[in-house]
C-alpha cells in the first residue's frame, strides 16, 4: 500500500515538472506556426536584417526593433547593477537590524507596484528631466558625445525608458544578491577578520568571489524582466520606428510593438504573423539569454567549490 502511495506520488510531482516544459513547447509551437505564413514570403535573414518596417507595403525588417530591444535593455542593466550590488552589500554587510527591517518591506512593495505606474512616473518625471537638462547639456559641448548626438527634440527616448526600467528591476536585483550574501557562512568571514582582514576586504576577498554564481544570477533576473518589460517602455521611449544611434533617440522595443498593434490593422496581410514573428524573436532571445546564463553560472560554481 505505501509503496502503491509512493508510486502515485511519484508520478504526480513528475506530471507537475513537465507542466513547465510542456507549456514552453506549447507557446513555442503556437507561435511558429502563426509565423510560418510571413516565414514563406519573406526569408529568415531579410526579416532578422531589414530596416524597412511598412506593413501597409509587405515589408517586415524587424532590426530596429530587435536593435531597440537591446539598447534599452543592456542600458537599464549599466545603470541599475552598480548602486544595487553596493546597496545589496550595504544591507547584508553593514545595516543593522532596524534599517534591514525597514528596506525588506519597502522593497517587495517596490516590485510589487504595477509597471504601468512607472510609466506614469516615467512620463512625469524622467522624460521632462531628460528633455529639459539631459539634451541641453549634451548641445553644450562643440562635437558631443557620439551617444548623446541626437535631432530627438523630446525627452521619449531610449534614456528614458532605461531609467525607468532601471528603477523597476533594482528591487529584484538587490533583494536577490542581498540573500545570496546573507547566506555566506559566518566562519568564514570571521576567519578573514581573524587574520587581519578590514570588513571591506573580507567583503572584496571573501563574500563577493563566494557569491560570485548568485550576483550573476541576480543580474540575469533583472536583464530578463527588463527584456519582456511593455507598459513602463512603451509609455516613455518614444514608439519611433527606426535605427538608434544614440541614447537620446526614441526607439521602439518588440514588447512594445506587440502591444501598440496587435488587435489592430489586422485587415493588412501578413500584419498577425509578423506580430507573431515578433514575440517568437523575443521568445527566443530570452531562451538563449537564460541557457547562456546557466552555463555560465554552473561553470562559475565549479570554479567556487575548487576554490573553497
Amino acid at each position: 500500500m505505501v509503496r502503491n502511495q509512493d508510486r502515485y506520488g511519484s508520478t504526480l510531482f513528475f506530471i507537475l515538472t513537465l507542466i513547465p516544459i510542456i507549456l514552453l513547447v506549447g507557446i513555442s509551437a503556437a507561435l511558429v506556426v502563426k509565423t510560418l505564413p510571413l516565414l514563406r514570403e519573406h526569408s529568415l535573414l531579410e526579416l532578422l536584417g531589414g530596416t524597412t518596417w511598412k506593413p501597409m507595403k509587405g515589408l517586415f525588417g524587424f532590426l530596429p526593433f530587435i536593435a531597440s530591444t537591446f539598447w534599452v535593455t543592456i542600458l537599464a542593466v549599466l545603470i541599475a547593477v552598480p548602486p544595487c550590488i553596493l546597496t545589496a552589500i550595504y544591507l547584508a554587510e553593514y545595516a543593522n537590524k532596524t534599517v534591514r527591517s525597514i528596506m525588506k518591506p519597502i522593497l517587495d512593495l517596490l516590485a510589487a507596484i504595477p509597471s504601468v505606474i512607472y510609466g506614469v512616473w516615467g512620463m512625469l518625471v524622467i522624460v521632462p528631466w531628460v528633455q529639459n537638462k539631459v539634451i541641453p547639456f549634451a548641445k553644450s559641448f562643440p562635437n558631443g558625445f557620439p551617444l548623446l548626438v541626437s535631432d530627438n527634440p523630446t525627452g521619449f527616448s531610449m534614456l528614458a525608458g532605461s531609467i525607468v526600467l532601471a528603477v523597476m528591476v533594482a528591487p529584484f536585483i538587490i533583494a536577490v544578491t542581498n540573500e545570496v550574501m546573507v547566506a555566506v557562512p559566518v566562519g568564514i568571514k570571521q576567519a578573514s577578520l581573524a587574520l587581519g582582514a578590514t570588513r571591506w576586504e573580507t567583503i572584496k576577498r571573501v563574500v563577493i568571489p563566494s557569491t560570485l554564481p548568485g550576483l550573476l544570477a541576480s543580474v540575469v533576473l533583472g536583464f530578463s524582466r527588463a527584456l519582456g518589460e511593455t507598459m513602463a517602455v512603451l509609455m516613455v521611449v518614444g514608439n519611433v520606428v527606426q535605427m538608434p544611434r544614440s541614447i537620446l533617440d526614441a526607439a521602439y522595443p518588440l514588447p512594445a510593438l506587440i502591444a501598440n498593434n496587435y488587435g489592430e490593422m489586422m485587415s493588412i496581410p501578413m500584419y498577425d504573423a509578423a506580430l507573431m514573428g515578433a514575440a517568437l524573436i523575443l521568445l527566443v532571445i530570452i531562451l538563449i539569454l537564460n541557457v547562456a546564463s546557466t552555463l555560465i553560472l554552473r561553470r562559475l560554481m565549479g570554479r567556487v567549490r575548487r576554490a573553497w
